[in-house]
């Protein structure tokens, strides 16, 4: 393990990318204070890494005096807060853009300028999409408070629990056909959560710059692309159907009133709707990657491995299948 280079704390430590953050820095050697809205939620974040390299911290980011809390005696902080929809006292003004303004305020009083946020690549003031706008507003915020943390926009993310491969072909099991809103032909470029993961940990180890980094994976693929790709893996067939996005919108507001509901996650929103017709790639002068010297991994090489327990016939099928055919 690397020599002990600080203190580090992580907002949203518990959530998707979260956890993967948390691993690439304690590899690094950091001490990491996971700051969480429920610690009890969050224990399984106490065993990565050595004995006591990682603690839990009760923060809210809708309450700057427990984020003040979360950030003193720090060397390094992180913000990976974000929400794709709204729920209850979590909407995007709260978390996207009041989180960051108060971890920037936190920051700027405690001396801490070494500072990493993860944002959302079509992140722009002046976007239709309520989630992409307070993005951009995020960011801002937390710079007119520490002009040198760093912004990091990633794509959409893939890994063993995500929520968009995992969701599509889930969808599979019950559903005769998929959805392509607008035609599918909106583009995306996904990304692996660990290369995501890494770039962050890197940031801060360096020590961040003020820099704005889009993060995308070395191939770029349409909506339908990647839901043909998803039946391919699990060796099923499924219509694309195309759904125009009128109907889209229809549909988002279907889900808004059933995510109403408790413990209900809206299978689709009219903001989301917004944000599926603008292309989600990385822009052809943004730094990437390069910047990390990081090689992305693509969606062939990682996404079979956590789709099998879909596959028509079981997750073992393919295997049974090569077997019988070397007997």
């Amino acid at each position: 393990m690397a020599a002990n280079p600080g203190l580090v704390t992580v907002f949203g430590a518990s959530g998707f990318l979260g956890r993967y953050v948390v691993r690439a820095l304690t590899a690094r050697g950091w001490r990491v204070r996971a700051a969480v809205r429920n610690p009890h939620t969050a224990h399984e974040l106490k065993v990565i890494g050595d004995v006591g390299q990682v603690q839990l911290m009760q923060a809210n980011l809708r309450f700057p005096n427990s984020v003040a809390r979360a950030v003193k005696g720090s060397d390094a902080v992180i913000n990976l807060v974000g929400a794709l929809f709204e729920s209850g006292r979590q909407t995007f003004e709260a978390l996207h853009v009041n989180g960051p303004d108060a971890i920037g305020e936190a920051c700027a009083a405690a001396g801490i300028t070494n500072v990493a946020s993860v944002s959302a690549i079509g992140a722009d003031a002046e976007s239709a999409s309520d989630y992409s706008r307070t993005k951009a507003e995020g960011e801002a915020a937390l710079r007119h408070y520490v002009p040198n943390a760093d912004v990091l926009r990633p794509s959409i993310l893939f890994g063993r629990e995500d929520e968009f491969f995992n969701r599509f072909a889930g969808l599979t099991s019950f559903a005769p056909a998929l959805p392509t809103f607008g035609g599918g032909a909106t583009k995306f470029q996904p990304v692996f959560v660990e290369d995501v993961a890494e770039a962050v940990a890197i940031a801060v180890t360096r020590g961040t710059t003020g820099k704005t980094y889009e993060l995308g994976g070395p191939n770029t693929y349409t909506f339908k692309e990647l839901l043909q790709f998803i039946l391919d893996t699990i060796d099923k067939k499924r219509f694309l159907a195309p759904v125009p996005w009128f109907a889209a919108s229809i549909m988002g507001f279907g889900g808004e009133l059933s995510g109403a509901l408790p413990f209900v996650k809206p299978f689709l929103t009219r903001d989301q709707v917004k944000n599926l017709k603008v292309d989600n790639v990385v822009s052809e002068t943004a730094i990437g990657f390069e910047d990390f010297n990081i090689r992305p991994e693509t969606i062939e090489a990682i996404v079979p491995s956590y789709l099998s327990k879909y596959r028509k016939y079981g997750q073992f099928y393919e295997k049974r299948q090569v077997a019988e055919e070397t007997i």
